[in-house]
């Protein structure tokens, strides 16, 4: 009699474990699933949800606010998404509040986050559709990044030619950096106007000295002191 009774014990035990195990996760089930709060329903429509899914979250200002309610093809190149908001969200989203499609974190599940509108309108309704914004998709971005990385090795491959021409002494930079001579003329240009501006700067010390030309270069200086004192005077 006592083992029975222990059996029925344990038994009874076990099936109210089970029972409450089953209510809880009936519990969570259901309010992930926005069972147990008041919600109402929004939509809106993409050319492409890449990859989206029912049950996926929606989120305003970065709060879970709702979930992805149902998907459906509308034409060749729309696809409408209806969401499950909480009440309680309604008074704080717009008519014109947009909806667009990100990632959870960086690898996660796809989530629709909506944006909010400028202040002066009002809240949404039940059923009302909000306008979305495009997200720009992987393969967009991997188009991009890959055109990027042949221009760069383009452009690498062109530097890398003409340091390879100019360290063979091909070009015009090419000679004046490899060329010898090159770079010997050029040195000796160089010498030679400096030594021409030095000779040209002895000729006119020497010609101011010159009786001859003395008088004309007073005159000249004495004019031009003239001029000067008339332009002071006019000012």
């Amino acid at each position: 009699m006592q083992n029975k009774a222990g059996n029925k014990i344990r038994l009874g035990v076990f099936v109210t474990v089970g029972v409450l195990l089953f209510i809880i996760g009936i519990y969570f089930i259901g309010e992930r699933q926005q069972m147990f709060t008041p919600t109402f329903e929004i939509s809106a429509t993409f050319k492409d949800i890449g990859g989206l899914q029912v049950g996926n979250n929606v989120r305003f200002s970065g709060i879970n606010v709702g979930i992805i309610q149902d998907i459906e093809q509308v034409t060749d190149s729309t696809v409408k998404v209806g969401m499950q908001i909480n009440e309680s969200t309604r008074k704080f989203i717009k008519k014109n509040a947009k909806a667009v499609i990100g990632s959870d974190g960086l690898m996660g599940n796809k989530i629709v986050s909506i944006v909010p509108g400028p202040p002066g309108q009002g809240q949404v309704s039940n059923n009302d559709a909000i306008q979305s914004i495009q997200p720009v998709s992987i393969d967009e971005i991997m188009g991009s990044v890959k055109t990027t990385s042949n221009n760069l090795a383009s452009i690498t491959g062109d530097l890398s030619a003409i340091m390879k021409n100019i360290h063979q002494g091909k070009g015009t930079i090419g000679k004046l950096l490899m060329d010898s001579t090159m770079a010997q003329n050029v040195g000796q240009a160089m010498v030679n106007i400096k030594q021409g501006a030095g000779g040209f700067k002895q000729n006119m010390d020497a010609a101011s000295h010159n009786i001859l030309l003395r008088g004309y270069l007073k005159k000249k200086q004495k004019k031009a002191e003239e001029d000067k004192k008339n332009a002071d005077e006019n000012k």
